[in-house]
């Protein structure tokens, strides 16, 4: 297919490179020309604006930080839009509010354009290895034209519903996979406090039912203490003020939800927000010792 590519960060640059690699034909644009130099070097073509890039491309897919972002690079001046012919299809994959991807939608079917919100699951690690977890709203019809894409990037492609579907099970994702964070951090404050080895804390947790892939990685980071960014803490805090606004808009209770959002507005007080969010065991460090 001729692709097109925006967002070549973290994630977003191994991806585009897993469809080169296959094969299909790679058109990119960003803001910043050092961004798209090393795909540029490997013969994808470089594009002055969102708008070219879309007009040579059957597909084009983001994945940029925030809603308003993805709104500005499809309608904004210059934008997607205005390069777009029917039958084209805009994949996000950027993690965004669910209001915002039915919004985009409603505005591309009326010109005919294609739309899939297929944020994912699995960091920059997932992207590397192109086992991403992929979780598409919008039409199935859709979804399975591009599927050989996707396959290039992911091990778990599902059609969660319509659009916006996509972006309501990703809310949930980071809902259950930073509250546990949370827990592992508890954990292991608690264990500190009692003078436990906190490797071998994790070893014994990891061969029970406490063991999750979120305890095999984050608790390892805090046992040995490495807070460099997998992950930056500061995309999770966006991710949960999306879905905290989300349920105060739906009236839905997540109790849990909030008691860890207000952890991760901590850990953005102590300007901790480009480390990695096991970070969120320096929150509970930092409150022990103002007490």
């Amino acid at each position: 297919m001729r692709v097109g590519f925006i967002g070549l960060g973290a994630m977003g640059r191994p991806m585009a490179g897993h469809l080169m690699a296959a094969g299909h034909e790679l058109a990119v644009w960003a803001r910043r020309p050092e961004a798209v130099a090393p795909l540029a070097e490997r013969g994808a073509m470089v594009c002055a604006s969102a708008a070219e890039l879309a007009a040579r491309s059957e597909v084009v897919i983001t994945i940029v930080t925030t809603s308003a972002d993805v709104e500005a690079v499809a309608f904004g001046p210059g934008g997607l839009a205005e390069g777009f012919v029917a039958g084209s299809v805009h994949v996000d994959m950027s993690t965004i509010a669910p209001g915002m991807a039915r919004s985009l939608a409603a505005r591309y079917d009326a010109m005919g354009v294609g739309w899939l919100d297929a944020p994912v699951s699995g960091g920059e690690r997932g992207a590397i290895d192109a086992t991403l977890a992929i979780m598409a709203g919008g039409r199935r019809e859709t979804l399975e034209w591009v599927r050989p894409l996707f396959e290039r990037l992911g091990r778990s492609i599902v059609h969660v519903g319509e659009a916006g579907a996509g972006q309501v099970a990703k809310a949930c994702n980071q809902m259950i996979m930073v509250s546990t964070i949370q827990a592992c951090a508890e954990a292991m404050h608690l264990a500190h406090a009692h003078g436990v080895d906190l490797a071998a804390l994790r070893h014994a947790l990891m061969g029970g039912s406490a063991a999750s892939r979120v305890l095999e990685v984050l608790g390892g980071r805090m046992v040995t203490r490495d807070f460099a960014a997998g992950i930056e803490a500061r995309l999770h805090h966006k991710d949960f003020g999306i879905l905290l606004a989300e349920a105060c808009r739906l009236g839905a209770p997540l109790p849990v939800a909030v008691q860890v959002w207000q952890q991760l507005n901590a850990l953005m007080g102590q300007g901790w927000g480009r480390d990695d969010t096991s970070s969120l065991l320096r929150v509970l460090e930092a409150a022990s010792r103002d007490k």
